[in-house]
């Protein structure tokens, strides 16, 4: 697969999702992603499901579908000295090690950091664990609904102070491979300038709290702790999610420019006691909230939303993941695409969320693999690191 990274050897070792997605990010920017399984039962996502789709015998889980994509698959059992020395032959050759092992795991089986540089100091080692390498609590291991729940997300999301949720996705794991992903690059950019490889080091807590955004300076700089307030912001005000005749609309009046332009659709002063302004509007975000229901009562959600882009007012509806993919604009940004599966034949997979362009024309990588079955690539792969010098 050709790519800004089709130069690169990448080896991931690591299993659930942080890892995997990370590898599968440098996967779909064309680099050649080698996936070290466990033998027998491989990835655990392989186990994660319902769903799973396939045949009797060759069921496949979704979950694992969904962060292995443009990757091949061994089974290498790392207690075994003679597949020891395959991933160390593997090692050999690869830009990029990927692994989340519980914090002294590969040391203890003679695969640590410095036996693996020793042999080829070019590679760059990325390393994700739950909380952090070090610290009071590091090598404490990390699940992603509990690394929301540590790192202050599900104190911020939910209906109330009173009802923390989780984010619907694996946000925390998703956004540890984002990041390591992120480092990797600036460690292979570096490694052109020093000849040597490094390592970079995340964790879903860092991840997460690297994303407070606002939320992080409300506190470290004023003083003040956010929580959850359900679907209106606590700094801008209208936003969020408002009911109308037949269902909701979410609207984003995000400058003053935009209040006035929402109150002249609606024939409202924008001026109103306790509205001119958003510091005023924040305080007063009850008030402000009726007074936009009640404006929105009599329309139904499309006119509505008709209305408020001939007003240029930001809007939208909040659909569901069906709608999403059914939805034009999602095919036409590439976020589809298509392969076929070893087993299950053809799939439409989420696509990668990168477009490239050259001079005006576009040449984003828009072959890709799918996501292997257990051991798929292995007796290449063996063959490959054989006959390597």
């Amino acid at each position: 697969m050709r790519g800004p990274l089709d130069d690169i050897v990448v080896l991931d070792l690591s299993r659930a999702l942080a890892g995997p997605h990370a590898a599968m990010m440098m996967g779909d920017l064309g680099a050649r992603v080698i996936k070290v399984e466990a033998p027998g039962h491989g990835d655990d996502t392989r186990g994660w499901g319902p769903p799973f789709v396939g045949q009797e015998g060759q069921r496949e889980a979704t979950y694992f579908l969904s962060a292995n994509r443009n990757k091949e698959s061994i089974t290498l059992d790392l207690k075994d000295p003679d597949d020891k020395d395959v991933l160390l032959r593997l090692a050999d050759k690869a830009d990029v090690l990927i692994e989340n092992f519980r914090t002294g795991v590969l040391e203890r089986l003679g695969l640590g950091v410095d036996d693996l540089q020793a042999r080829n100091p070019r590679l760059v080692v990325l390393s994700i664990t739950g909380f952090g390498h070090d610290g009071p609590e590091g090598g404490r291991s990390g699940y992603d609904q509990i690394a929301q729940g540590e790192a202050g997300l599900m104190s911020l999301t939910g209906s109330g102070p009173d009802d923390p949720q989780r984010v619907g996705t694996p946000i925390a794991d998703l956004l540890a491979g984002m990041y390591g992903a992120y480092g990797v690059l600036a460690a292979l950019h570096e490694r052109e300038r020093t000849g040597r490889g490094t390592v970079v080091r995340t964790s879903l807590l860092s991840a997460v709290v690297g994303v407070h955004g606002f939320q992080g300076t409300r506190w470290t700089v004023a003083g003040e702790v956010g929580r959850s307030q359900g679907n209106h912001h606590p700094s801008i005000s209208p936003y969020g999610l408002f009911r109308c005749a037949d269902g909701t609309v979410q609207i984003a009046v995000g400058s003053e420019g935009l209040w006035r332009r929402f109150c002249s659709a609606f024939d409202i002063s924008p001026d109103r006691e306790g509205m001119a302004t958003n510091p005023e509007r924040a305080a007063n975000r009850e008030k402000v909230v009726e007074l936009v229901e009640t404006l929105f009562a009599p329309w139904p959600a499309e006119e509505l939303l008709t209305k408020l882009a001939e007003a240029g007012v930001p809007a939208g509806k909040v659909r569901s993941l069906d709608e999403v993919y059914a939805w034009e604009q999602t095919a036409s940004q590439g976020l589809l695409i298509d392969v076929d599966h070893a087993t299950l034949g053809h799939l439409t997979l989420p696509g990668p969320p990168l477009r490239f362009f050259t001079e005006g024309a576009e040449v984003t990588p828009t072959d890709h693999a799918a996501p292997p079955t257990l051991d798929q690539h292995g007796s290449g792969l063996r063959r490959w690191v054989a006959d390597q010098p």
